[in-house]
C-alpha cells in the first residue's frame, strides 16, 4: 500500500490491494488468554475506583506502519509516500461485552488517560504530524472487531478535515485574536437552544450546521488545543468528561445503533512546519474536540446535494430529543 495525494483536494488517499484475513469463529483476540494476541505496547493497571486494566496493542492488520520513512517522491505532477505511521487497537475493557456507555466513569476515565499516554509518546516521533483516536460502532461504521475497542493512527500528515479547521482557526484568530470555538461555545451558551449538556468544565452540544442528524460535539468550556496535555495535566476534571461522554454515547444510542467518534486535537508541535502559516498561533486559536456521527438511515439524494452536506433532523431538534431522553 502507499499514500498518493490528490493535488486538487489536497487529500491523502491510502490506496492498495486489500487482502483479506480468514475468519476465526469463537477467537477474539482481544480477550485475555487469546492465542497470537496482538503485541501490547502499554498498559493501565486497575485504579483503586475500579478502572481498568486496559492495553493498547499493535492493530492487527494495520494501515500505517511504524518501521521506515515516508520517502515523499513526485510521480509526475503527483505526490505518493510510504504509509508509515503507527495503527493501534486500544482495548476499552478486558470483558467481551462492556462497551464505553454501559462501563463505570473511572473505567472510562483510565481509557481517556491510556490515549492522551499514547498521543504523546507518538508525538515524541518527528516523522509524524497528527495523532488522533477514533470508534467506528456498529454494522453501519463498518467496526471490525466484536470486542470493545478503539483506535488510533498517527500519520505523516494531516488529514483534510483538520486541516481545514485548522486553516478557518488561524484566519478567525488573526482577525480576532480569540478562538472560534471559544467564541462559538459562548454563543451556544447564551442562547442554549442547541445544548445537550453543559457541565463545570466540559459541554455537549450539537453543532449550528451538524452534517449528519443528531449530529454531537463534546468540548472543554475553557479553551485548551491539546487533549493529551488537558488529559493528564487536569486529572481532577477527568471523572467529569468520562460522565459526559458516557451519557452522550447512551444517547447516540438511543436515536442510532451506528456512529463514528473522532477526537481532533492539536497537530505535533514538535513539528512544526515553515510552510504551512498555521503553527503559528495553533495554541491560542485551536480548540480540542471530540465528534460524534450517528449513522441514520435517510433517503438518498440527487448526485448534486452530494456534494453538500445534508441532514433532514435540525440542530436544535436533535438537542431537544437529546435532552428530554432518560439517561443515568
Amino acid at each position: 500500500m502507499e499514500l498518493r495525494k490528490d493535488p486538487i483536494t489536497r487529500s491523502w488517499v491510502i490506496v492498495g490491494d486489500d487482502v483479506e484475513r480468514p475468519a476465526q469463529p469463537g477467537h477474539c483476540p482481544f480477550c485475555p488468554g487469546a492465542q497470537n494476541a496482538p503485541q501490547v505496547i502499554a498498559t493501565l493497571n486497575g485504579n483503586e475506583l475500579g478502572g481498568g486494566p486496559i492495553s493498547a496493542m499493535v492493530h492487527p492488520a494495520p494501515l500505517y506502519r511504524i518501521e521506515g520513512e515516508p520517502h515523499r517522491h513526485a510521480e509526475g505532477i503527483y505526490d505518493a509516500m510510504n504509509t508509515v505511521g503507527a495503527h493501534e487497537v486500544l482495548v476499552q475493557s478486558i470483558r467481551h461485552d462492556i462497551e464505553l456507555w454501559q462501563s463505570s466513569d473511572a473505567e472510562i476515565s483510565q481509557f481517556l488517560l491510556l490515549t492522551a499516554q499514547r498521543i504523546q509518546d507518538l508525538k515524541g516521533d518527528l516523522r509524524f504530524k497528527y495523532v488522533t483516536m477514533f470508534k467506528n460502532h456498529g454494522p453501519a461504521a463498518s467496526q471490525e472487531f466484536d470486542h470493545p475497542v478503539s483506535e488510533l493512527t498517527a500519520t505523516t500528515f494531516v488529514p483534510r478535515r483538520v486541516l481545514y479547521e485548522l486553516r478557518a482557526s488561524r484566519d478567525y484568530y488573526l482577525e480576532k485574536e480569540r478562538c472560534v470555538f471559544c467564541d462559538t461555545l459562548g454563543q451556544e451558551l447564551r442562547n442554549p437552544i442547541r445544548i445537550v449538556e453543559a457541565l463545570n468544565h466540559f459541554v455537549s452540544m450539537c453543532p449550528f450546521a451538524s452534517r449528519v442528524p443528531y449530529e454531537i460535539w463534546i468540548m472543554p468550556r475553557k479553551h485548551e488545543s491539546s487533549f493529551e496535555r488537558s488529559i493528564t495535566s487536569k486529572s481532577a476534571h477527568l471523572n467529569e468528561l468520562a460522565g459526559l461522554i458516557r451519557r452522550t454515547l447512551q444517547r447516540v444510542m438511543s436515536v442510532s445503533e451506528s456512529f463514528y467518534l473522532v477526537l481532533h486535537t492539536v497537530p505535533n508541535t514538535y513539528q512544526k512546519s515553515n510552510i504551512l502559516q498555521y503553527w503559528k498561533t495553533v495554541d491560542e486559536d485551536y480548540h480540542w474536540h471530540i465528534e460524534i456521527l450517528p449513522i441514520i438511515g435517510a433517503k438518498a439524494k440527487p448526485y448534486f446535494l452530494k456534494e453538500v452536506y445534508y441532514t433532514h433532523i435540525s440542530s436544535e431538534s436533535a438537542a431537544e430529543k437529546y435532552r428530554k431522553l432518560s439517561i443515568r
